[in-house]
């Protein structure tokens, strides 16, 4: 890939025998069999490419921290304004997928640019595959979660989709923790079972309280919710949980390997 570069990237031609010519662009990356000599005649390029990979991420994860923040409070305000779970409405409920649709566009440009910076120098299409192959499922959730927004009631059921977000700052932190090689510290196991705590009850209860505010209006208990709905809703709210379910699971996985691997430190 021929790209112009900055003067920390000139002066890595310069380590492999080149000139700096007057008139860029250079063919970079160098080959394989020099990337160990790159890495120790010009040290600060890759600090330079460090810094900037965790400045981005540490960004995106800001994002997506506000985002959830205003979700969540969006979320809880329409759950409190209504009354009748099925045909109260909410102007917060409406506008607020606005602001919801260009964030989801940007998270997922988000992805996508993190898995270029990852691959980058196996070229486009390559890159476009392994974004595509290693985010199917939040691209679906994505879109699904879009579906199930729309609509001319429910309002309240849509407040508690919002709610959902809450557990994403405890995520982007958890990940920013592990950029800075704090797993060992007590914020990042405290932050661990904020997560699994707010993931469980935000992500997977949820459902269950959905099935069971809507018998509550309706009179029925909650196993005999699911066949007085449409079935379009229970599919929809299968693909949503299954997910959740999966996520959910990767983070206990985690956590076991954390506490565990804690313990036997201690023992040792």
């Amino acid at each position: 890939m021929c790209v112009h570069l900055s003067e920390p990237a000139a002066h890595i031609c310069q380590c492999f025998g080149g000139r700096r010519a007057q008139r860029p662009p250079y063919h970079f990356p160098p080959p394989r069999k020099k990337l160990k000599s790159l890495a120790l005649c010009c040290p600060q390029y890759w600090m330079e490419r460090a810094f900037f990979h965790f400045s981005s991420l540490s960004h995106f994860r800001l994002v997506s921290s506000v985002q959830a923040v205003l979700a969540t409070g969006s979320g809880i305000i329409i759950i409190r304004s209504c009354s009748d779970v099925i045909r109260d409405r909410h102007w917060l409920a409406r506008e607020y997928v606005w602001f919801l649709i260009p964030y989801m566009v940007y998270d997922s440009y988000a992805m996508y640019l993190c898995e270029w910076y990852r691959t980058r120098d196996l070229g486009h299409s390559t890159t476009i595959r392994n974004f595509l192959s290693q985010n199917r499922l939040m691209i679906t959730h994505h879109a699904v979660i879009l579906f199930r927004l729309r609509g001319n009631l429910g309002d309240f059921f849509v407040g508690c989709i919002f709610t959902a977000e809450l557990s994403t700052p405890f995520v982007s932190l958890g990940r920013i923790l592990i950029q800075l090689k704090q797993q060992h510290t007590l914020l990042y196991k405290v932050n661990g079972i904020l997560t699994l705590a707010t993931f469980f009850c935000c992500r997977i209860l949820l459902f269950l309280f959905m099935y069971w505010s809507y018998g509550e209006h309706q009179g029925l208990s909650l196993l005999e919710v699911p066949f007085n709905i449409p079935f379009y809703c229970n599919v929809a709210n299968a693909f949503l949980i299954a997910p959740q379910l999966y996520w959910f699971s990767l983070l206990c996985k985690k956590a076991v390997r954390l506490f565990d691997g804690a313990q036997a430190k201690k023992d040792s």
